[in-house]
């Protein structure tokens, strides 16, 4: 059985320029839209412009971090489909996360057939709350 491409409208939040630039540059070539915001304010204006089928977002950022950014996107829209990224996490941070609603916490450096399940379970999990 052939799989069929995924296509998603992806949010990638994270303050690392060249993370962002890298692995949004992976994920368009696996046929992903991808837009991107370095901050949590960044993030949240576009969130309230446009549909996402999941944003992946950063949790050690400058500013609102990602913890309180989630928080916010989830008050916003409680459909919203959040896969929280950090490089230094810990059991409390993705225990935190989890409890504010993430749909999952993945660790860097992202294993990215790991991001693309998790893309694709937040995507089907959307369509059942359109």
């Amino acid at each position: 059985m052939k799989n069929e491409p995924l296509e998603a409208d992806i949010l990638l939040v994270d303050d690392e320029e060249q993370f962002v630039s890298t692995l949004s540059a992976r994920l368009q070539l696996r046929g992903l839209k991808v837009e991107a915001a370095g901050n949590g304010m960044d993030a949240m204006r576009l969130v309230g412009k446009k549909v996402f089928d999941a944003i992946v977002l950063d949790l050690i950022m400058p500013g609102i971090d990602g913890i309180e950014t989630l928080r916010r996107m989830k008050a916003f829209d409680p459909g919203l489909q959040i896969i929280m990224l950090t490089g230094r996490g810990t059991v409390t941070a993705g225990v935190e996360a989890m409890k504010a609603g993430a749909l999952d916490f993945l660790i860097k450096p992202l294993d990215l057939n790991t991001l693309l399940a998790k893309i694709g379970t937040a995507k089907s999990n959307r369509m059942l709350l359109i």
